[in-house]
């Protein structure tokens, strides 16, 4: 995944640290036994997943790739395939 730059992107990034604060409430409130701060903190997960979209629509996410993209990766691939 590291090679394809998976995931290191504005929007992955932003999302997730979105989310990971709402387990993080979430969690609180369910040992806290607070249904209303639980069910806060899950509708902060759902905004994470929301900015998150909107942040990749918005041109902060992955690019589309292109044919000459795939093709260069193909031919890295080949090559690296061939030198092991």
């Amino acid at each position: 995944m590291a090679g394809s730059a998976h995931g290191h992107t504005p929007a992955a990034w932003t999302g997730v640290i979105i989310s990971f604060i709402g387990f993080c409430i979430a969690g609180v409130f369910m040992v806290a036994a607070n249904q209303p701060g639980f069910w806060a903190g899950v509708g902060v997960i759902v905004l994470g997943g929301i900015v998150g979209g909107a942040m990749k629509v918005a041109g902060l996410g992955m690019p589309k790739e292109t044919a000459a993209v795939a093709a260069a990766r193909e031919a890295a691939t080949v090559s690296a395939r061939a030198r092991a």
